[in-house]
């Protein structure tokens, strides 16, 4: 219940008004009017969210196959169709998730949605507790064995006060050689005019304003790990299924992805 009463239905919600892009059906009237604004000033935002989604797919399914069989979501949002465990799983059955996000609406949906699953758990708290959240996970996870920690579309909402560098790093140290991080961020670039119309939006209408990165910005958050290749890229371009899902002009879709494996 008390979960409940901190909800704020006056502001936009970042989780539900990405479950709006992505069709979802948990979101309220105050997210959908601010996705609506947002798509009127950039019609392509559904195509974003929908590449970053199958990123999300690609990079669980690469990290599977070398291996890796538990995954940490941070920031994972509201569950929508090929969520983490269900690519995991159509892979490995045994696959473990932890889902975390410090949206009380994400984590109540989640948590209705998995039920009794003893294979997931879904934890409320900040990422940038490292603390915090390390010590929930250990209640499912092993942290002796490979785990996939997945930062998709989330640390451009932690700014550069909250010094990501040290969120992501004290993760990796909490983790054997041999596990991944998996991320995907916002970027102005090559396309400077609507990323920066995007930002101010989410500045003045939600509690999670954004802070768009470079490629080298991002590539430091890699420090400790091998890049995968293709390396830092826009999203469409990390190891498409074919070539017909390579879009002519990668840079429009505003995001960069990459996974790194930990020496």
């Amino acid at each position: 219940m008390g979960e409940q009463q901190e909800i704020d239905l006056t502001r936009p919600s970042a989780a539900r008004v990405y479950d709006y892009y992505l069709g979802g059906a948990h979101n309220f009237a105050v997210d959908r009017e601010m996705a609506r604004k947002a798509i009127e000033m950039w019609p392509e935002l559904p195509l974003i969210m929908q590449a970053n989604r199958a990123f999300l797919r690609r990079a669980v399914e690469y990290c599977v196959d070398a291996g890796i069989r538990q995954f940490l979501d941070l920031g994972s949002g509201i569950p929508t169709v090929g969520n983490v465990h269900e690519v995991a799983r159509a892979a490995d059955p045994g696959a473990r998730v932890v889902y975390v996000d410090n949206d009380p609406i994400a984590v109540t949906y989640s948590r209705t949605i998995l039920g009794d699953d003893r294979q997931t758990a879904v934890v409320r708290a900040d990422l940038r507790d490292p603390g915090e959240v390390l010590a929930e996970a250990r209640s499912l996870l092993d942290f002796e064995q490979p785990i996939a920690v997945m930062m998709v579309a989330v640390l451009h909402f932690v700014g550069d006060d909250d010094r990501p560098a040290d969120v992501v790093a004290a993760y990796r140290d909490a983790v054997p050689p041999g596990s991944a991080l998996v991320v995907s961020h916002a970027t102005r670039d090559g396309q400077t005019d609507r990323a920066d119309e995007h930002k101010d939006l989410y500045r003045r209408r939600t509690a999670t304003p954004m802070t768009m990165r470079s490629r080298a910005q991002v590539a430091e958050f890699f420090t400790g790990y091998d890049l995968v290749e293709p390396g830092v890229v826009h999203l469409p371009l990390w190891r498409p299924v074919s070539a017909d899902d390579v879009d002519e002009r990668p840079e429009r879709f505003a995001g960069l992805a990459a996974v790194g494996r930990k020496r």
